[in-house]
């Protein structure tokens, strides 16, 4: 799934769509907080895919954040 998410984000980062990706990022960080819950199963696996993931959506994210002093955090999100 890594490649597809990488993929997903590529477009999303390519359009700008900054809120593509913090719906994203939300998903997936409640879909890890989901796996971490489950009981009588070890998750191990799953679990670390979805970090990977969280972790190229924040790379994402990053890469559209606007320079320095360019926008308020505030007006960023």
């Amino acid at each position: 799934m890594s490649r597809a998410m990488e993929l997903i984000v590529a477009g999303f980062v390519k359009t700008r769509n900054h809120r593509a990706l913090s719906d994203l990022l939300t998903h997936r960080r409640k879909v890890l907080g989901e796996l971490q819950a489950v009981t009588g199963i070890n998750p191990a696996n799953a679990v670390n895919a979805v970090r990977d993931e969280i972790a190229i959506i924040e790379t994402g994210i990053a890469e559209l954040k606007p320079p320095p002093g360019s926008v308020s955090e505030n007006e960023w999100g």
